[in-house]
């Protein structure tokens, strides 16, 4: 895997530059505030097909050539966008075939962004003449730094529901399952009376009367995702060809955007980037930063990766657009680079006078460079370019939370046990547990490489494929500490029950049957004082050992040797302080730490290099000082909302 061309030991700083919406005395302007603000970086062209080509088959460089050139010539390197990711208008015009239909069959209209099917091979022929037309125009040109295909696939057209779209669907399954009676089988399809008998009866899960069939949707979501890879990778197979040795990525969503298959795109980019937005509404939204940074960097598999968007105060597309306040702007960026980013980027340079995104926030806003914000985005470029030792260190978790969008999009079909089970935000939770502990965690696929880690968690996977639940078996069996959540295990990966008695896959793992399952209108009281809620089991410990019960005497809570490791197994939802609790008895049988000890609210992660360099971030989101005693013993305090990078060598 090729790594972005930087100038040796320095973190990419900048962001998207949208010059097309400015006049073009302002660009000089731009480059030299840029040059202030200690900008290395910047993205460009992401939504400028419709200035390159404004007919079809007519280009105009003659612009973007001077976007390039002056950035060359001020030392500033650019992730070069294709500018797939919005068609121009004359493409609605000219081939409305093309454009997107919902589940009840609206074709949507061009007029905002990602106006086009996935599957439409006109779309498909169209998006990569322009990526030919850029890559030749600009190989070899000195401000070339690193190739950012279309931007945040999916985001607005994750499934289109087409005719186009139904016979890619039907060749989709022909490959996976070769004969009608395997998808048959595969979908369950003799209830219902939907079994097939032609491959042209099969269509998208569109409106119908009730639920689809869950097989149907499952094996959809999967073709959706691969059909947005494939237009990813025919795109990157063009750069290649033409830019050899020019890494491609393309700006994921990691821990926020579930509709593609994250694991999949990670797997075809040279280097994972992705975008992170702060939610108002969450309680605590820089611990959900941590849980998607985590992500990141696992999908990048533990290598540094690309912050490609955030924001530097408020963004436009909630209820509630809160202004970030002062210094958090800082942690955000540092909590960022702490664990994994060798590249902090915003979503945009120069804040938008018109536009749908005109009120999201940027590195220069409307106000202008006498802002807080100015203030904020110059003193943190000061602080990366004296950061840049940190690039090209690792992050290293002993620690990982199983999760998997197969499984997120198979527990997403409306009839379940219950309503109130949100797999993803189960997973969060475990994590914003450890982030409290002080404990760095990855994220794993249930099939990926397990064995670097002492300690598994599997909040709530609901479906697991055969390979997935041996492979975590294997783990526990060679010495690791497996915790498990309820409803785990539960089916195949054609989401079909595994049967003999629940949890599934893992019964001989966790030496716990369940016979059924009583989810839960209001919480229950355990024998430990412990609160369950959402969900209850009727299981038996069968070789576990148990550790807590309902008041009923019932397990909820189970600890099974396997192997030379051991297995923990809950069957209800327990309240925040009770998982605390669980976690930190897992941490301790699995030998996980913290990399320092530290109060409430201050954030503690570490990054490493190979010679024994180390730096220890210490994030206080709090307003009050916070003491953080480091691996070595020693002691410092944390100012209120403060940051400490503290550099250490250890022995390699």
């Amino acid at each position: 895997m090729p790594d972005v061309p930087d100038v040796p030991d320095v973190i990419a700083y900048g962001g998207d530059w949208n010059p097309e919406q400015w006049p073009e005395e302002t660009w000089e302007q731009d480059v030299a505030l840029m040059r202030e603000a200690g900008v290395n970086r910047v993205s460009v062209g992401i939504f400028s097909w419709s200035l390159i080509e404004p007919a079809e088959g007519v280009f105009d460089f003659g612009w973007f050539d001077r976007v390039m050139d002056l950035l060359a010539g001020n030392g500033i390197r650019a992730n070069l966008a294709t500018p797939t990711a919005s068609p121009p208008p004359w493409f609605a015009d000219a081939y409305p075939e093309a454009l997107p239909v919902d589940a009840d069959g609206r074709r949507l209209h061009h007029g905002s962004r990602q106006g086009f099917c996935p599957s439409s091979p006109i779309y498909r022929e169209k998006a990569l003449r322009i990526a030919e037309q850029v890559a030749t125009r600009y190989r070899g040109h000195p401000a070339l730094a690193l190739w950012h295909v279309h931007n945040e696939y999916g985001c607005h057209n994750a499934r289109c529901y087409c005719d186009t779209s139904a016979a890619a669907f039907r060749a989709w399954l022909r490959s996976r399952y070769a004969t009608l009676d395997a998808l048959n089988d595969a979908w369950g399809t003799a209830f219902w009376s939907q079994r097939y008998h032609d491959w042209a009866q099969i269509l998208p899960p569109r409106a119908t009367p009730s639920f689809t069939n869950p097989g149907q949707q499952l094996d959809f979501r999967r073709f959706s995702s691969d059909a947005l890879v494939e237009l990813y990778v025919a795109e990157r197979d063009l750069l290649r060809e033409l830019t050899p040795g020019v890494p491609a990525t393309t700006n994921l969503m990691a821990g926020a955007h579930w509709d593609m298959d994250a694991w999949a795109f990670a797997a075809e980019v040279d280097v994972v980037s992705t975008d992170h937005y702060l939610v108002g509404a969450r309680p605590e939204p820089h611990v959900d930063l941590a849980f998607a940074a985590d992500y990141a960097r696992s999908l990048n598999g533990g290598r540094p990766w690309l912050l490609m968007e955030h924001s530097t105060s408020a963004v436009n597309w909630q209820p509630r657009n809160l202004a970030k306040t002062p210094g958090e702007l800082r942690r955000n960026s540092l909590s960022h680079l702490a664990r994994g980013a060798d590249g902090i980027m915003f979503f945009q340079w120069r804040q938008s006078r018109a536009g749908a995104e005109k009120w999201h926030s940027a590195m220069l806003p409307h106000a202008g460079t006498g802002t807080k914000v100015w203030r904020e985005v110059v003193a943190l470029g000061a602080e990366l370019a004296a950061l840049s030792e940190v690039a090209g260190s690792t992050v290293t978790a002993d620690a990982a939370l199983l999760l998997d969008h197969s499984s997120v999009w198979a527990q997403d079909h409306p009839a379940q046990p219950t309503a109130d089970l949100d797999p993803v935000e189960e997973a969060k939770r475990w994590h914003a547990a450890l982030w409290r502990a002080g404990v760095t965690c990855d994220v794993a696929h249930p099939e990926g490489d397990l064995s670097g880690y002492r300690l598994l968690l599997v909040p709530q996977l609901y479906l697991v494929s055969d390979a997935g639940a041996a492979n975590v078996e294997e783990f526990a069996r060679r010495g690791g500490i497996v915790l498990v959540g309820p409803y785990s295990g539960i089916v195949d990966e054609h989401d079909r029950v595994r049967l003999g008695g629940y949890p599934g896959a893992w019964r001989d793992l966790l030496g716990v049957g369940t016979e059924e399952f009583f989810p839960l209108d209001a919480p229950i009281r355990l024998a430990s004082g412990a609160t369950g809620t959402l969900w209850s089991e009727a299981a038996r410990a069968t070789t576990a050992k148990v550790l807590d019960t309902y008041l009923s005497g019932e397990p909820a809570w189970t600890r099974n040797e396997f192997g030379d490791g051991a297995a923990h197994y809950l069957t209800t939802v327990l309240d925040d302080a009770a998982l605390a609790e669980v976690l930190a008895t897992v941490c301790r049988e699995a030998e996980v730490e913290p990399p320092a000890v530290s109060g409430p609210g201050v954030e503690v992660v570490r990054r490493s290099h190979a010679d024994g360099r180390s730096f220890l971030f210490a994030i206080n989101h709090t307003d009050r000082d916070a003491s953080v005693t480091t691996g070595a013993g020693d002691r410092v305090t944390v100012p209120a909302g403060d940051v400490l990078v503290i550099p250490q060598v250890t022995r390699p």
